[in-house]
């Protein structure tokens, strides 16, 4: 056995080596490059939304846990028989019949009530999950959109400074030709404009980049200084997109009402079970004057419904009409999001064929397009086709940009719509 002191020596260096080991770990989670997989798993741990939803679900399996029981008893407590006229008003031994009581009376819903009611708590608790389950691919999503708008704000603050340094190179030839007497005032100005108009979009950009940041700590908050790992290629789908038709009601967006039409079924149930009699048992025992005996009373109830038409068959009809209400918007929310995901796949299609063609011809020959013309006014040519060769290309990555955010995001609200049991290898 340790001396106590070494054994609190020992303790004490092994508190210091975990906690040197998690400041590392710490440290090296902050440096590494956040992948968009990292920034959705963080995401969803540190979402109160989804706190919010753990919560509701938790209420449900409470609720559905008491659902059916038997109500609580009733206790109750009475004077029977007082008199209050002559003879032996007011009076509890003037009268033999008087007596104090004390009874309990126990109401018994129907077997078919109690089970509609189990049915209907089950229902509400599905649909608590499958709305967690919608709430986990907005999250998904969401995360998705402020790290692919950081990533695209990124893209553009790059791509805009890779022209900077042409841009001062044309202002050095514009001057020197100008000390030589060769070139012109106006063409040092207008080098000069083309770089400073080149700074208000960097300017721009950096506001963009700013903002981004911005949106990205709505999600995760501790990421006020993080460095984006590359993105997946947004030209791809993680699974076959055939995949996506065949699983139109199993996608987040849809789940909840296979369980809407769920609770409308259970409470149609519910309204059909009022047409059962519920029963009532009442025991009571009484208390009489002394050398008197005393009373036990047993009574039994039950209710009548007899007269339905106006009563329990409105509430059922009523009840039948919202469920299928509920069945014809779930047919009409299947179309809807058929649609939706038509749309989406072609506009997803459309700009990857889009940034395919800008990275294999357009930009390419834009980059050249420039040089070429700043190469020609170095050996003495005119400035302007480099200043419209310019102007073009910088248009032309911003547009670039703006596909590759538009793909991004089209991707990730193809790529989060099944949960991801649904597409794990």
């Amino acid at each position: 056995m340790l001396p106590l002191s070494l054994a609190r020596r020992t303790v004490a260096s092994g508190l210091a080596v975990a906690l040197a080991w998690a400041t590392v770990s710490a440290a090296y989670a902050a440096e590494r490059p956040l992948s968009l997989e990292d920034a959705i798993a963080r995401g969803l741990q540190q979402a109160p939304l989804l706190d919010a939803h753990h919560a509701h679900i938790t209420a449900m399996q409470e609720e559905l846990a008491r659902a059916g029981r038997l109500p609580d008893p009733t206790l109750s407590v009475g004077l029977s028989n007082y008199p209050v006229t002559d003879p032996g008003a007011f009076s509890l031994h003037s009268d033999t019949m008087t007596m104090r009581t004390i009874g309990i009376t126990q109401a018994i819903p129907s077997h078919a009530a109690r089970d509609a009611e189990r049915a209907l708590a089950q229902a509400r608790e599905s649909d608590a999950m499958a709305e967690h389950a919608a709430t986990v691919q907005r999250v998904q999503e969401g995360v998705a959109d402020a790290w692919i708008g950081l990533w695209a704000a990124e893209q553009e603050m790059a791509l805009l400074r890779d022209l900077r340094q042409e841009g001062e190179l044309a202002v050095q030839l514009t001057q020197a030709r100008l000390r030589g007497g060769e070139g012109s005032a106006a063409d040092a100005l207008a080098a000069r404009a083309a770089v400073d108009t080149l700074d208000n979009q960097l300017e721009q950009a950096s506001a963009d980049l700013a903002s981004a940041q911005a949106g990205l700590l709505r999600w995760l908050p501790d990421a006020a200084e993080v460095t984006l790992a590359d993105a997946p290629d947004f030209g791809t789908l993680p699974f076959d997109q055939r995949l996506l038709y065949q699983t139109i009601d199993r996608q987040a967006p849809m789940q909840q009402w296979a369980t809407r039409e769920r609770v409308a079924q259970a409470d149609l149930e519910q309204a059909r079970a009022a047409k059962h009699p519920d029963w009532s048992v009442s025991l009571m025992y009484g208390k009489r004057a002394p050398y008197l005996s005393d009373m036990v009373s047993l009574q039994v109830g039950v209710s009548l419904p007899l007269f339905t038409r106006n009563r329990q068959d409105r509430g059922i009809s009523a009840k039948q009409a919202q469920s299928d209400a509920v069945q014809f918007q779930h047919e009409d929310a299947r179309r809807v999001q058929r649609e939706t995901l038509a749309r989406t796949l072609a506009a997803w299609q459309g700009w990857s064929q889009q940034i395919v063609r800008d990275d294999e011809s357009l930009l390419p020959l834009a980059r050249d397009r420039a040089r070429t013309a700043l190469a020609s006014y170095r050996g003495g040519g005119a400035l302007q086709p480099w200043l419209d060769a310019r102007r073009d290309e910088i248009e032309l990555r911003l547009t670039y940009v703006r596909a590759l955010a538009q793909r991004a995001q089209l991707w990730a609200s193809l790529a989060y719509l099944l949960p991801r049991q649904e597409v794990s290898p």
